[in-house]
Parts: structure tokens; C-alpha cells; sequence
């Protein structure tokens, strides 16, 4: 999940039909029958966390953005009793806000906003390098691959302002099965669905201005019973966020944060070269919760984080339904599923931040979740 800053591009997809709102139940839900979950704490952390993966050898690895603190690291392993190891070395972790003219953006993480294992030896850190969700830093935006075996940087594909332009802000990340292709969301003033080839760093924005892509201007965010906006008064918008793939790889689902419209599209179509095509063949999958992270689990079944209630939820194939609902999912971020089919969420806390409360800590403390299957669900 992320802020956006006003929109400043046109809706270039005004007037596209969509398809008609279908669900092929088997790549959302493995039943009829909605699991059940009980929640367990795995770590607290001082400062805001975002993303979370889980590697398939147990390891773990979280991501802190500056937003509102120059934080200390942006990508660290979480070990057995809940602390932390900068990943994957300290130099990586170096960049400080107030030290940035010393630094070179594009070897260090800037403003991680996800971490993803990719379930072939690799981790990916995205990194939208756009401190406090403001001004992108120039060499700043980039997708870096670390060898897990070796705990070595072994790719860096860097984008330039075709891709990350001032206003965007890279979100998410989901990996082809086939390994030659990556998705990601720009949340920010942009709105699209950004598709990478891996094997030569090239990217491009896809659906741009399409309005899958973008903020739902009539949906309000409660939180507390209240609407969620900034101090100043400016309104709460956020686009594409939350992304997941089908298992697979044939599917794309992704939903702006401030909508409760769920979509989705054949990824074929979207690697292809037709944009305007593209465009017509978004699928308008239904009407779902307001939801910030998305993931795609094993059995098939598609998980949705609720900031406004404290819950996550799956998609049954025609509406979302609550799995766990807990206070201490204080904005329910990013979700990742383990080896053995528990799954991790973040709660980052984001209504609690000094963009929304005048009094709160610039350095918010968070904290990482596990939901745990009961043997009854």
C-alpha cells in the first residue's frame, strides 16, 4: 500500500468496455469451503514495516520504506527470535535521506516498498526510491535480484523516467512462472501495470490511464469510523496496489487501493505489443473490500488484506469473505505464504501515521504476523 499523489494524466482508457465480470473458481479458490485461521505475533519491529516473503528453505525477509523516518535498513532477514540482519549486507542498507548527496541511488535501496521470493533461488527487492511517497530520486528506481545460496546482488535493472517518472511510485511485484517476465503496479499519480523482461531489463507501462488502473474518486476510506485523510485536508488516493498471479502464470488480478472493484487479465494479452487491445480485455472480476495486498496461495485461493476492518479475506468467486480479523491488524498490508501453508501479513499501521495524526511518531512502530490454518479449517 501506498499514498499517491494527485493524478496528473488523463484517463486514456475512457469508454472501454470491460468483459464480463467472471471468475474461473479454480484459480481462486480450491472449495466451496472458507479456510479458517488463527493469528500469531512473529515479530514487533521500531520502525514501519511493508513488505514481507518467505523463502522456500523457512527464511524470511521484510522491507521498511522511508515515508516518514530516514529508517535505518530497508531490507532485513527476520530470524528466529523476531531480530533483524540487514539483507543483504550493510552497504546496500546505507542510503540516508540526509546523506544522499554522498550516495549513489542506484547501489544502494532507496525507499523499499516489496520484498518477493520467487521460489527459484532468488529474491527481488523493489525499490520506487521515492522517500516520504514524494519526489522520485534520479538513478533511484530499480528491481534488484539477490541469489539466496549466495546472499550476492546478481541483477539490478534500473528504470528510467519512461517507467518510474516523477509522480509514480513502483508497489508491488509477481514473477512469471516461466521466469522471463515480471508485473508490477505504480500506485502512484501514473496508474499502471508495468511488465519487466527480466533477461534484458527492458519495461514498459501497460494500461496506462486505463481506469482499472486508477483511484475510485467515490470511494472514501474508513478507518475508526471515520474518513481516512491527510492533515492538510488533501484526499486519500491510491492506484493500482495489490497484485497477484494466477498459479500458472495465465492471469493477472490487481486492484487500485481506494476501489473496491477487483480485476483481472490474460497476461499473454498484457505482454503483448497492442496496448489499445490490452485495454479491452481487462476483465471487471466483481465488487470486492477495499484492499491493500493481494496473494495468490497454493491451493489456488485469493487473499485480500481489509484495512478498514482489520481482517483479510478470500475471494470466493463472487465476493470476498473474512478468513482472520484481529486488532492487531492495524492496516493489514502485504501478505506471503510459507512452505508449510502458514501465511505472513505486515501491519503497517498506516492510518496511524503523521500524514493522517499531527501527534503521531515520525518512527512508527510495527509488527509481523503469521496466520496459522486451524485444523478444523
Amino acid at each position: 500500500m501506498v499514498l499517491s499523489l494527485p493524478r496528473r494524466c488523463a484517463l486514456l482508457g475512457a469508454g472501454v468496455t470491460f468483459a464480463a465480470p467472471v471468475l474461473a473458481r479454480a484459480q481462486t479458490t480450491a472449495s466451496a469451503q472458507v479456510p479458517s485461521f488463527r493469528l500469531e505475533e512473529v515479530a514487533s519491529f521500531p520502525h514501519q514495516v511493508t513488505g514481507v516473503t518467505a523463502a522456500p528453505d523457512g527464511r524470511v525477509f521484510v522491507s521498511f520504506p522511508r515515508w516518514t523516518e530516514d529508517t535505518p535498513v530497508s531490507v532485513a532477514e527476520v530470524a528466529k527470535d523476531g531480530s533483524l540482519k540487514p539483507y543483504p549486507d550493510d552497504g546496500w542498507n546505507a542510503w540516508r535521506n540526509a546523506e544522499a548527496a554522498k550516495m549513489a541511488p542506484g547501489d544502494h535501496f532507496v525507499c523499499v516498498q516489496s520484498v518477493v521470493a520467487d521460489g527459484q533461488g532468488n529474491l527481488w527487492v523493489l525499490d520506487p526510491a521515492a522517500p516520504g511517497n514524494e519526489k522520485v530520486v534520479a538513478g533511484g528506481p530499480k528491481l534488484v535480484r539477490i541469489e539466496l545460496a549466495t546472499n550476492k546482488v546478481a541483477q539490478v535493472i534500473r528504470f528510467g523516467e519512461d517507467v518510474a517518472l516523477q509522480g509514480s511510485y513502483l508497489n508491488d511485484v509477481r514473477f512469471h512462472p516461466g521466469g522471463q517476465t515480471a508485473f508490477i503496479t505504480d500506485s502512484g499519480a501514473r496508474g499502471s501495470i508495468v511488465v519487466v523482461d527480466l533477461a534484458s531489463g527492458k519495461a514498459r507501462s501497460a494500461l496506462d490511464g486505463h481506469p482499472s488502473t486508477q483511484a475510485d474518486k467515490a470511494v472514501e476510506v474508513t478507518i475508526d469510523g471515520k474518513k481516512l485523510q491527510r492533515t492538510d485536508g488533501r484526499a486519500f488516493t491510491v492506484a493500482a496496489d495489490g497484485i497477484a498471479l494466477s498459479r500458472d502464470g495465465k492471469k493477472l488480478y490487481w486492484q487500485p487501493l481506494t476501489s473496491r472493484t477487483l480485476y483481472s487479465i490474460e497476461t499473454a494479452m498484457l505482454m503483448s505489443d497492442d496496448p489499445e487491445e490490452a485495454g479491452k480485455k481487462v476483465v471487471k472480476v466483481g465488487t470486492s473490500n477495499l484492499a491493500g495486498g493481494l496473494l495468490m496461495s497454493r491451493e489456488g485461493r485469493l487473499f485480500l488484506t481489509s484495512p478498514e476492518d482489520n481482517s483479510v479475506k478470500v475471494w470466493d468467486g463472487s465476493r470476498s469473505r473474512t478468513v482472520v480479523q484481529d486488532p492487531q491488524l492495524r492496516w493489514p498490508d502485504t501478505l506471503a505464504e510459507a512452505e508449510d501453508g502458514s501465511i505472513y501479513v505486515t501491519a503497517s499501521r498506516i492510518q496511524d501515521m503523521s500524514w493522517f495524526k499531527a501527534d503521531a511518531p515520525h518512527a512508527l512502530p510495527t509488527k509481523l504476523l503469521r496466520m496459522v490454518r486451524d485444523r478444523a479449517g
